[in-house]
């Protein structure tokens, strides 16, 4: 009998299960393939408080706060460089965008999104083509190495006594009196509390709960190029073009930013998308026109869960008692996944969090009379 049951073991469900750990609750943290396999393993690794949705804002903030001490929680750097983010725009409209865009940022009482002209736009990123006209920047921003951070969170939770199951299926769950019967395949466990971090498979998992999530499962994609000398200090997007791209440490040059493979969940595969990729390596070319001869080493794809509306799935379960979700992530989950963490153990633990999340309700896609509730 634990006290809390861990459904995934990406890097929410490690940091859930980490964080109530550290207050105290015994934890089994299951998982059916290894920790960090999937969305948690492969992604980009960006810490960024730039761009968030609005509702995401404070979390990302708070969030941003744990990275800075990151080694005081995991006893690991993760790799996490403070290089600033940078959003670039190619065109006036895109900068005038941009700046209604801060605008509001600092309506919400924060100001971390600095907008910047084409001279500081050339000095953060020198080899930036003629062409851009400036953009916005976040200055303590930055990034992470995906699968060490996932690591850190999942040994440092592990070193505090939480039972970790890998390679490990949930077949079935059942509400048995005040606790939770969780059917396995290697056998049942019981808990008082269950917390739903499945990632791509976690609409399933709310089902098991009675919780209807339109949640689907897409592949973004990533490629690397060779190393090339240093060139770039900030990770970069564009205003008006899907691009994520940093250039790590070792010289290469990690490039991303939205276009998906296809993803088959049922056989946990993905088959990448080559014409998305052209068009990211060209979009690359013309905003950094030196890479034009950089060739292309590897490129792959995780399992990711998204959401219609781009933001994802925190707190309670409507439909049953002591269960909740952490899930549908949408590609940029990576940097709230220490600030999650502690949110869930709070909502455990203490019965609330000080942090807003009523728009990540799990029910907020139900629908009364055919209007989809605010």
């Amino acid at each position: 009998m634990y006290d809390v049951i861990v459904v995934g073991a990406g890097l929410h469900g490690c940091s859930a299960a980490l964080h109530l750990a550290m207050r105290g609750k015994s934890v089994l943290l299951i998982e059916k393939n290894a920790a960090g396999r999937h969305a948690s393993g492969v992604n980009a690794g960006g810490v960024r408080r730039l761009g968030r949705h609005p509702a995401e804002i404070p979390l990302s903030v708070e969030s941003l706060e744990i990275w800075h001490r990151i080694e005081s929680l995991v006893d690991n750097d993760c790799g996490f460089q403070v290089s600033g983010q940078v959003k670039i725009a190619e065109t006036d409209a895109e900068l005038t965008e941009l700046e209604n865009r801060a605008a509001m940022v600092r309506s919400l009482g924060f100001d971390h999104e600095e907008i910047i002209d084409r001279a500081e736009l050339r000095r953060l990123c020198p080899a930036v083509a003629d062409h851009c006209v400036g953009g916005v920047v976040s200055r303590r921003d930055g990034f992470a190495d995906p699968y060490r951070t996932t690591w850190s969170f999942r040994q440092k939770a592990v070193a505090l006594g939480v039972t970790l199951r890998e390679g490990v299926r949930v077949l079935g769950i059942d509400r048995k009196g005040e606790r939770w019967e969780v059917g396995t395949s290697i056998g049942r466990f019981e808990a008082e509390t269950l917390v739903n971090c499945a990632g791509a498979w976690g609409d399933q998992m709310a089902a098991m709960m009675g919780d209807i999530v339109p949640l689907s499962p897409e592949a973004p994609m990533m490629m690397v190029t060779a190393p090339v000398p240093h060139f770039l200090d900030p990770v970069v997007g564009l205003a008006g073009r899907l691009l994520s791209f940093k250039q790590g440490t070792n010289g290469t040059v990690v490039i991303g930013g939205g276009h998906r493979g296809v993803a088959d969940r049922d056989a946990e595969t993905t088959t990448l998308n080559f014409q998305g990729l052209k068009l990211s390596a060209r979009t690359v070319v013309d905003v950094f026109p030196h890479m034009r001869d950089v060739p292309v080493v590897r490129c792959w794809s995780g399992i990711e869960g998204m959401m219609p509306d781009q933001i994802p799935v925190i707190g309670p379960s409507r439909n049953a008692p002591n269960a909740f979700h952490t899930i549908g992530f949408c590609g940029h989950g990576f940097q709230m996944g220490p600030i999650v963490g502690r949110i869930t153990s709070e909502l455990i633990v203490d019965g609330k969090t000080p942090l807003p999340i009523e728009a990540f309700r799990v029910d907020r896609f139900n629908t009364v009379d055919g209007a989809a509730n605010p």
